[in-house]
């Protein structure tokens, strides 16, 4: 007997989620333990429901994730991106609705380079005349 599974990869930063979505009851489970324990501020367990509360399938699926990298808050990020694009494997008709939530979007911003001669990326070193 196979089980249905649907599988997005998500990305934030240095953070990678690998989600799968299976037909359940809602059950979350990032490296296998329960998501309340691992995401501790209800900012992060809200960024990791949003793409199924949209689309209204908070009790259809169960998520298993493995998530890597990165702190929590771009582990949250990412995961929300996995979850969007495993949806629209599982359901087409979804993908318009997360596009224009813009979950489906990776967020291209990562942290810039120091650059030499200086403390920090744009921080200076104190400008001093005498």
């Amino acid at each position: 007997m196979t089980t249905m599974q649907y599988y997005g990869t998500g990305r934030r930063k240095t953070a990678v989620a690998r989600v799968f979505l299976r037909p359940g009851s809602g059950k979350m489970l990032i490296n296998r333990i329960p998501y309340e324990e691992y995401f501790k501020t209800n900012t992060q367990r809200g960024l990791v429901r949003q793409p199924l509360l949209l689309t209204s399938n908070q009790d259809k699926f169960d998520l298993y994730v493995t998530v890597a990298g990165g702190g929590l808050m771009g582990q949250a990020v990412a995961v929300r991106h996995g979850v969007a694009r495993a949806l629209v494997e599982a359901n087409s008709e979804l993908r318009l609705k997360l596009k224009q939530a813009k979950y489906l979007t990776r967020d291209p911003r990562r942290k810039e380079r120091k650059k030499y001669g200086q403390p920090g990326a744009r921080r200076r070193y104190q400008f001093s005349k005498r």
